[in-house]
């Protein structure tokens, strides 16, 4: 019986080491996987292709390389935003309107993700721009936000002029994709597309702003341009 109880307790211990072992290599795999799926810098973008361009980060190549011209909208609070609102600062930009019944809801809710993650984080914005800037005055973006639970100076949810928001929108954030097809300012914008931009106002990422696992990959990339300085 002695022998017989050794043996189960032997048999115990092999089984329990097995286990143990399996466990950790487990997660040293699931370590490596998160590493690996990380990238060093994240590549420039110039047009509606969106084709990645690998650049050296400041160099003198994306000195001239496509960036976000200046503009001048107004938020939610009435105060004027340009890109002094965003000097030194990383931002994800959209384009959604408050009464949108379709995908705008999905996509505010996917942005108030993002601003959760960089909630304490003070280079990290927000901008949402208005397609119905005439339905979007201040106090109509200043009730939207008071029901979202957007952070002023957090995240800007701007209107103003159509002209220049669909001018911004599509040639130069480029966020539709019908790509070659001649639109002009009656044409109505309308995109679930979040747009990465960096410290120098270029384009640095795209995203489905209806999809979690973008939204994921957001975060993650945001983290990635922060190491840049």
């Amino acid at each position: 019986m002695d022998w017989k109880r050794k043996m189960l307790s032997i048999s115990k211990s092999l089984v329990y080491g097995f286990l143990v072992m399996s466990l950790l290599m487990s997660c040293k795999d699931s370590e490596v996987k998160e590493k690996s799926s990380r990238v060093v810098s994240l590549p420039y973008y110039k047009d509606a292709s969106f084709t990645p361009n690998w650049l050296l980060v400041n160099s003198a190549e994306t000195d001239t390389f496509h960036s976000i011209p200046d503009f001048n909208l107004v938020n939610q609070l009435g105060d004027t935003i340009n890109h002094a609102t965003f000097e030194s600062k990383i931002y994800v930009t959209d384009f959604f309107f408050t009464v949108c019944p379709g995908i705008c809801p999905k996509m505010t809710d996917n942005m108030l993700i993002l601003q959760e993650a960089f909630l304490e984080d003070d280079e990290v914005r927000f901008l949402s721009h208005s397609v119905t800037p005439r339905r979007d005055p201040v106090s109509v973006l200043r009730a939207y936000a008071d029901n979202k639970g957007i952070i002023d100076n957090k995240w800007h949810l701007v209107t103003g002029d159509r002209t220049e928001i669909y001018d911004l929108g599509r040639n130069h954030y480029f966020v539709e994709e019908d790509l070659g097809k001649e639109r002009d300012v009656d044409d109505f914008l309308h995109t679930e597309n979040f747009l990465l931009i960096d410290k120098n106002k270029h384009i640095r990422g795209i995203y489905n702003g209806l999809n979690k696992a973008a939204i994921t990959q957001l975060i993650a990339d945001i983290k990635t341009l922060k190491e840049e300085g």
